[in-house]
C-alpha cells in the first residue's frame, strides 16, 4: 500500500504532540488534535470503567485509579516502564485513527523522536519498543534534526546557514542536547553524564513547597499509598514554572507569585508558588542529580564544553537555534548569547519549540520519502545509457569545435616561428627546419596555450551542446519534486568549481581532454604532416627552380620525392637570399594557405581516433555522473 502521510510524533517527557504531513505536497504539516488540544501533557491513566486515558482526560477524569506521567527515558528492561510507554503509544494511535485525523495502518509512516545523544542501538531498541504499540510503519529520528527540519522549511533558515554549521540547543524535559549539523551531517556533541533537563526545576519546586508544607508527614504518606496525587502535585509545579518563565516580568515583585494548585481532598491542598527570588533560589541550588552543581551552572558548562569542541574542530556556528519547550526560559538565552558571542553567530529561539519537533518529525519524513524518491529517479537516469548517447552524440561537434583554433595556434605558435628563424639563417637546411618545427609543436602541443584553447572550446561544447540535452532530462525531474531546475544543472559551466571547491570535476574532464588531444596529435603523426605540407607546396619547388641545375648535376632523377629529400638534407640557402626568397608577407600568406589542409589533417586524425574517444566518452559521462551525485546532495536540501 502507499505511503500517503507521514505522522510526527513528539513524545516528550513533559508533554506531547503530533503533527501530519501529507507526501505527495508542499503544504505545511498539520498539527493534529488528542481531547480537543495540541498539546497534551504526557500522562497515562487507568479508569475501570473507561479504559486508558492520556493527556488532561487522565489527569481532570474522576475515578482514575493509575496515573503515570513523566515516563519518557532511554529504553530499558523494566517491565513497567515498557508497558506504560507501549500502551501510552497504542491509545495515542487509536484515538488518531477513531478521530479519522490519519489514514493509519501501511498508509501512514509514524517519525517519532528522541534526544540527540541517545546511541543507535539505543534508538533501535527504543523503535522495537514502539512498535509493540501496532504501528506498523514507524522510525525514530533525533529531535535534533527535526528541529533543524523545521527551521530549514518553515523559512527560518536562509540557504547558505544550511550549508554551513548551524547548533542546535535543544533545552528538554528529561535531558539538553547539543547537536552540530553540518552541511547536513548530524553530529551530536557529548558533554558527559546528561541528565540536564527543566523537569529538574519543577522538581525542586514540588520538593520545596513539600518541606514547606504544614501538613508534610501526612502528604508523604498519601503519595506513597497514591502515586497518582503525587504525580498531579508534581503537574501543579510543572504549570507554576511554566507560568512564570512566560510572564517573567509579572513577578519581580516579592509580593506577586506564580502558582499552582491540587486538590487532594476537602481539607488538604497542593499549592506551589515561585516569584523572581525564589526562582533564582532554585536555578542556582546543588543538586544531587548534576553533581551538586545548580541547574544554571551545568548549564553553563555544558555549553562551554559544546563551544572548545567545536573550537577543536575549527568551527564558528552561523546560527545557534534554541527549541524544546524549557527554551523559553530567557536566561538561558542570555548565557547561550554570552558563550556564542562570535559576531558571524546569530542566536535564534523557536517560536513555538512546543510544536517545533512534532512539525519537524513530520518534515524529516516526508522529506526522507521524497529525497529517496528523486535519488532513484537521477540514478535511473545515471544508470542508463542516455549519459554516453547523449556525449557521444556531440562529439563530431567538439572535433569541430577544436580544429580551427587548434590549427591556427599551431600555426602562430610553431610554423611561423620556425620559418622566421630558417628566414634568418638560424637554422641551415630545410632538415633542421623539420626537426625544429617538430620540436616546438610538440612544446606547443603541450603547453598552457593548447590547454587554453581546449578548455574554452570544451566548455562552450559543454555549455552549447551538452548542457542543454542533458537539462531535458533533469528539468522534468526537478520539476516532479517542485525544486528549482538549476538544482541539477551546470549553467555556471563546467571551469570553475562548480559543484563544490573539493570536486572540481569540470577541470578533471579538461585535463583528460587536453591530455588525449596532445596523445592523439603527436602520436599522429600532426607535426611530420605539417612539415609536409610546408615542404610539398611552399618551399620545395621554389628552391628547385633556383637549385635545380646542381641537383641534376649531382646525378639525382628530377621527381618530386627525390627533390624534396635532396633540398631538405643538402641545400643550405645563403642568408642574404632567404629573406627576399620568403619575406614576413610570404610566412603570413604561406600560413594562412595551408591552414584548411592543416584543419583537414587534424580532423581525419582525430576521427581516426575512435578508441581514444571512446575513453574520452567514457571519462566525460564518468565526471558528469560523479558531478551530477554531488548536485543531487544539494539538491535534496531544497526538497520539501
Amino acid at each position: 500500500m502507499e505511503i500517503l502521510e507521514t505522522i510526527g510524533f513528539d513524545l516528550g517527557h513533559g508533554e506531547t504532540s503530533v503533527a501530519k504531513a501529507i507526501v505527495e505536497s508542499i503544504e505545511p504539516p498539520q498539527m493534529l488534535e488528542i481531547n480537543n488540544k495540541k498539546n497534551q501533557i504526557t500522562a497515562l491513566g487507568w479508569h475501570p470503567q473507561l479504559g486508558y486515558l492520556v493527556g488532561e482526560q487522565a489527569l481532570i477524569q474522576a475515578g482514575v485509579t493509575q496515573l503515570a506521567i513523566s515516563f519518557k527515558q532511554k529504553p530499558n528492561n523494566d517491565s513497567k516502564y515498557r508497558e506504560t510507554i507501549s500502551t501510552f503509544v497504542a491509545t495515542y494511535y487509536h484515538l488518531l485513527k477513531e478521530s479519522k485525523q490519519i489514514e493509519g495502518n501501511e498508509s501512514s509512516y509514524f517519525y517519532v523522536g528522541c534526544p540527540s545523544g541517545w546511541s543507535v542501538p539505543e534508538r533501535e531498541e527504543y523503535q522495537k519498543l514502539l512498535q509493540q504499540a501496532g504501528i506498523p510503519q514507524l522510525n525514530v529520528v533525533p529531535e535534533s534534526r527535526a528541529a533543524f527540519m523545521q527551521a530549514k522549511e518553515a523559512g527560518k533558515l536562509e540557504y547558505e546557514k544550511l550549508l554551513s554549521s548551524v547548533l542546535i540547543v535543544d533545552i528538554g524535559s528529561s535531558t539538553t542536547d547539543f547537536t552540530l549539523v553540518k552541511s547536513l551531517e548530524e553530529i551530536p556533541i557529548d558533554f558527559g553524564s546528561n541528565a540536564l533537563g527543566a523537569s529538574l526545576i519543577e522538581k525542586a519546586i514540588f520538593e520545596r513547597t513539600l518541606a514547606k508544607h504544614e501538613q508534610k508527614a501526612l502528604l508523604e504518606k498519601v503519595f506513597l499509598e497514591y502515586p497518582h496525587h503525587q504525580a498531579r502535585c508534581e503537574l501543579a509545579c510543572r504549570k507554576t514554572k511554566e507560568d512564570y518563565f512566560s510572564n517573567e516580568q509579572l513577578y519581580n515583585d516579592p509580593q506577586t507569585f506564580a502558582r499552582g494548585f491540587e486538590s487532594i481532598n476537602e481539607q488538604i491542598y497542593f499549592i506551589p508558588q515561585v516569584n523572581k527570588l525564589t526562582m533564582e533560589e532554585i536555578l542556582n541550588q546543588p543538586l544531587p542529580e548534576l553533581g551538586q552543581k545548580s541547574w544554571v551552572r551545568s548549564f553553563r558548562s555544558a555549553l562551554n564544553e559544546a563551544k572548545a569542541n567545536l573550537d577543536q574542530l575549527g568551527i564558528v556556528p552561523k546560527l545557534v537555534l534554541m527549541t524544546g519547550g524549557a527554551s523559553r526560559m530567557k536566561f538561558t538565552h542570555q548565557i547561550s548569547q554570552e558563550i556564542f558571542n562570535d559576531p558571524e553567530t546569530l542566536l535564534r529561539p523557536d517560536p513555538e519549540p512546543e510544536r517545533c519537533i512534532a512539525l519537524g518529525l513530520a518534515r524529516v519524513g516526508r522529506w526522507d520519502l521524497r529525497a529517496t524518491a528523486f535519488k532513484q529517479e537521477v540514478n535511473q537516469l545515471l544508470d542508463s545509457n542516455k549519459l554516453k548517447q547523449l556525449i557521444e552524440k556531440h562529439i563530431p561537434e567538439l572535433i569541430e569545435l577544436l580544429t580551427q583554433p587548434l590549427a591556427e595556434s599551431l600555426i602562430k605558435n610553431a610554423v611561423k616561428p620556425g620559418l622566421k628563424d630558417w628566414q634568418k639563417n638560424q637554422i641551415r637546411t630545410l632538415a633542421d627546419l623539420e626537426i625544429s618545427m617538430k620540436s616546438r609543436a610538440e612544446q606547443w602541443l603541450q603547453g598552457d596555450i593548447v590547454q587554453q584553447i581546449i578548455n574554452n572550446q570544451c566548455i562552450n561544447w559543454f555549455n552549447n551542446k551538452i548542457q542543454p540535452d542533458l537539462a531535458a532530462e533533469t528539468d522534468p525531474i526537478c520539476r516532479k519534486f517542485q525544486i528549482p531546475r538549476s538544482s541539477l544543472r551546470f549553467e555556471d559551466s563546467i571551469d570553475p568549481a562548480f559543484v563544490n571547491p573539493e570536486l572540481r570535476i569540470g577541470d578533471a574532464i579538461l585535463a583528460d581532454t587536453v591530455a588525449f588531444i596532445v596523445n592523439v596529435l603527436i602520436g599522429g603523426g600532426t607535426v611530420a604532416s605539417i612539415i609536409t605540407l610546408i615542404l610539398t607546396g611552399h618551399l620545395t619547388w621554389p628552391i628547385a627552380l633556383v637549385y635545380g641545375a646542381s641537383v641534376v648535376a649531382a646525378g639525382m632523377e628530377l621527381n618530386r620525392k627525390n627533390v624534396q629529400e635532396v633540398i631538405k638534407t643538402n641545400v643550405d640557402i645563403p642568408g642574404w637570399v632567404r629573406s627576399s626568397f620568403l619575406s614576413d608577407k610570404k610566412i603570413d600568406d604561406m600560413g594562412e594557405q595551408i591552414k584548411p589542409e592543416l584543419e583537414k589533417v587534424l580532423r581525419e586524425q582525430l576521427i581516426a581516433n575512435q578508441e581514444a574517444f571512446d575513453k574520452l566518452i567514457a571519462k566525460v559521462g564518468q565526471g558528469l555522473q560523479k558531478a551530477l551525485s554531488t548536485k543531487v546532495q544539494e539538491a535534496i536540501i531544497l526538497i520539501q
